[in-house]
């Protein structure tokens, strides 16, 4: 579901959402934020997003789905006009420049809390792929069979995630440098040949 910030339509826990999105922006309240103090910010009562999102895991969890699918959108009219490598170096630059550093670290908050209970973020858990499925319909696009190309996007959205999770932890220490390593071994066998029988 995407909210356009200018939305007022539709449901209440929509509408809320539309405020917390206007509110925050590109960014997500922090885990330390309680609900009472992002209430304030969005003018309304705790009570009530604890009703429409039950927490402020929930808060969370919804806020960075809709940031997410809007992310998705966009990044898919990149992918309809680019290639597989075009789609990957687009995914590493929306993910981390500056004023995204807040939500990476929300997605891998998320995902933490999700680890544990999965059927508290099933939209979350159910949206987890998303990414994959796209890259992996570009490299049928370029080539691969459907098994091979689903292979390569899951391995290959890893380990961007795992340089993701590097550049939260330690800002700066990963490079667009990473990103082209990846590409690079994908350019080459994408499963390792086994040794040869002697």
């Amino acid at each position: 579901m995407i909210l356009s910030t200018s939305e007022r339509k539709g449901s209440a826990r929509e509408r809320l959402l539309a405020r917390l999105l206007d509110a925050f922006g590109e960014a997500l309240p922090t885990p330390e934020m309680s609900l009472r103090e992002i209430a304030a910010r969005i003018e309304t009562s705790h009570a009530l997003l604890r009703y429409h999102f039950g927490s402020l895991s929930g808060v969370l969890a919804a806020m960075l789905n809709a940031q997410r699918s809007r992310d998705n959108e966009a990044l898919l009219e990149a992918a309809q006009q680019g290639t597989f490598a075009d789609f990957v170096q687009a995914i590493w630059r929306t993910y981390t420049r500056p004023e995204q550093l807040s939500r990476a670290r929300g997605f891998f908050y998320v995902a933490g809390l999700a680890a544990y209970g999965p059927e508290d973020f099933r939209e979350f858990v159910e949206s987890i792929g998303d990414l994959t499925v796209m890259l992996s319909s570009l490299a049928e696009r370029e080539g691969l069979d459907t098994k091979e190309a689903r292979d390569v996007a899951t391995v290959t959205i890893a380990a961007i995630r795992g340089l993701l999770l590097q550049e939260v932890l330690t800002p700066g220490t990963c490079s667009e440098d990473a990103v082209t390593l990846i590409l690079r071994m994908r350019e080459g066998q994408s499963v390792p040949r086994s040794r040869p029988e002697r």
